[in-house]
C-alpha cells in the first residue's frame, strides 16, 4: 500500500497506510473473535458447554449463543453511535477495541459445563452480549476514520479498508486454530487447546491501540465541532429525519451477511458434521477462500468508485442467488478441490457486495449523524442477516435433511438486498454531505 500523506485542512498529516491499518484493525479483531467463536462452536462447544444434547442440537445451541453477539449489537450502536457523533470518532474507537479484546480473552477463561454446570453457558452468553455491545459501536467509527480523512473520489476504496478486516480476522483465526489442531492431539485440544486462540486476542488489542494513537480525529468532525453544529440527539434525529435511508442502508447488508455465513461459517459444520470430512480440510478451504476475499474486497471497493456502488453491489446479489444453489452442488462432490472451489467462488461473490458496502452505508447520512446512522444500520441489519443465519441454516437442515431450503433462504435474503439497491440513489459521485 502506498505511503502518500493525506493533509487535512487542520494541518494534520496521516499516511494512507496508517489510516488503512487503523480502519482495519478493529474489524480484524472483531472477526478474529467471531471466527474463533464460530469455529469452536461448530467443532467442540456443543461438547464443552452443551454436553447433554445430541451433536446437531448442541451445535444449534452453540450457534444460538453466537446470535447473542448480534442481538446485543444495536445497544452498542445506540450508545456508541451517540457518543461518536457527540465526542468524536477517535474516542469511541479506543473504547470499543479495548472492550472487544478483554471480553474475548475472558471467554478463553470460562470453565466448561463439566466444571461448573449451567453457569458455564451463562457466563459464555454474558460475555458474548458484552462483546456484541462493543462491536455495535466499532464498525461505523472504523469506516469514518478512513472515509472522513481520505480523498472524496476514493471513498469506496478507503472504506473498504475496514471491510478487509473480516477477511484478515477470519484468516488469522482459521490459521491459528488450524495450527493448534495440527500441533495438539484431539484430546489436548478439547481439554485446553481451544482456549489459546481466545486468549491470544489480547495481542491484537495492543496493536490496535498503538496504531490508532497515530491517527487524529477526522477533519469533518472537527469542522462540525468548531461550527457548533453537532446533533444534540443523534439517534433520535436518524429515526425521525433519516429513517428511509436507515432502511436502505440496513437492507443492503442483509444478503451479504447471510452469504458470508453460508460460505465461511455453515460450510465448516456441513463439511465436518454432515459430509464427515476432516476438520483440516474444512479449515484449509476456508483459509484459501479468505485470501481471495481479502484481495478482492478493496478491488471491488475501488471499482465502485469508478462505475458506482449499486452496479457492483447488485452484481454480487445476482451472482449470489445463483451460487446459493451451485455452492452445494460442488461441496456435495466431497473432494478437496470441489470444496475449495465452492468457497473461493462464494468468497469472490461476497466481495462484490462487501467491497462497496461500507462507503454505501456511510454515504446515506450527513456528518452530524453519520456515526449514529451507520451504526444503527449496521447493527440492526446484522440481527436480521448474519446473527441468526448459521442457526437458521442448521435448523433447516436438521428439519428437512436437504440443502434446497438453505439455498432458498439465502436467495430470499439476497432479494432483500437487491430491492434496497433498487430504491436507493447512487452515491459514489456525490459529495459526502
Amino acid at each position: 500500500m502506498n505511503r502518500q500523506l493525506l493533509v487535512t485542512d487542520t494541518g494534520t498529516r496521516t499516511s494512507t497506510s496508517r489510516l488503512a491499518a487503523a480502519s482495519a484493525v478493529g474489524t480484524t479483531l472483531e472477526w478474529y473473535d467471531f471466527t474463533v467463536y464460530n469455529t469452536l462452536a461448530a467443532l467442540i462447544f456443543n461438547r464443552l458447554f452443551f454436553p447433554s444434547f445430541d451433536p446437531l442440537t448442541g451445535i444449534i445451541l452453540a450457534f444460538s449463543t453466537y446470535a447473542v453477539g448480534y442481538i446485543s449489537r444495536p445497544l452498542g450502536g445506540v450508545v456508541f453511535g451517540h457518543l461518536g457523533d457527540k465526542l468524536g470518532r477517535r474516542f469511541v474507537l479506543f473504547m470499543t477495541v479495548t472492550i472487544m479484546g478483554v471480553t474475548t480473552a475472558l471467554m478463553g477463561s470460562v470453565p466448561t459445563y463439566e466444571s461448573i454446570g449451567i453457569m458455564s453457558p451463562i457466563l459464555l452468553v454474558t460475555l458474548r452480549a458484552i462483546q456484541g455491545v462493543a462491536l455495535g459501536g466499532e464498525w461505523a467509527g472504523a469506516v469514518l476514520i478512513s472515509v472522513e480523512h481520505g480523498a472524496q473520489d476514493k471513498r469506496g476504496r478507503n472504506a473498504s479498508f475496514t471491510q478487509v478486516g473480516p477477511a484478515l480476522g477470519t484468516l488469522l483465526a482459521s490459521g491459528c486454530i488450524a495450527l493448534i489442531t495440527y500441533l495438539l492431539t484431539p484430546d489436548a485440544f478439547l481439554s485446553w487447546g481451544w482456549r489459546i486462540p481466545l486468549l491470544s486476542s489480547i495481542v491484537l488489542v495492543g496493536f490496535g491501540l498503538w496504531i490508532r494513537l497515530g491517527v487524529d480525529e477526522t477533519p469533518m468532525f472537527k469542522q462540525l465541532e468548531n461550527s457548533g453544529a453537532k446533533a444534540k440527539t443523534p439517534i433520535a434525529d436518524v429515526l425521525r429525519l433519516h429513517w428511509r435511508r436507515l432502511m436502505i442502508a440496513g437492507g443492503v447488508r442483509v444478503g451479504s451477511d447471510v452469504m458470508y455465513a453460508l460460505v465461511f461459517i455453515f460450510s465448516l459444520t456441513y463439511v465436518t458434521a454432515v459430509l464427515n470430512l476432516s476438520r483440516t480440510l474444512a479449515l484449509t478451504a476456508i483459509i484459501i477462500g479468505t485470501v481471495f476475499n481479502a484481495v478482492a474486497i478493496p478491488l471491488c471497493g475501488a471499482l465502485s468508485d469508478r462505475v458506482g456502488r449499486r452496479r457492483v453491489y447488485a452484481a454480487g446479489g445476482v451472482f449470489g442467488m445463483v451460487w446459493a444453489f451451485g455452492f452445494f452442488v460442488l461441496v456435495d462432490r466431497a473432494t478437496p478441490i470441489s470444496i475449495v472451489m465452492a468457497i473461493i467462488v462464494g468468497s469472490l461473490i461476497h466481495a462484490l457486495m462487501f467491497g462497496p458496502q461500507a462507503a454505501f452505508i456511510t454515504e446515506q447520512f450527513p456528518t452530524r449523524v453519520r456515526y449514529a446512522g451507520s451504526s444503527l444500520a449496521y447493527t440492526l441489519a446484522g440481527i436480521v442477516g448474519g446473527g441468526f443465519a448459521p442457526l437458521i441454516m442448521a435448523s433447516l437442515f436438521q428439519r428437512y435433511r436437504t440443502t434446497t431450503e438453505i439455498s432458498l433462504y439465502v436467495g430470499a435474503t439476497l432479494c432483500v438486498t437487491l430491492v434496497a439497491l433498487l430504491v436507493a440513489r447512487e452515491t459514489a459521485k456525490s459529495h459526502l454531505e
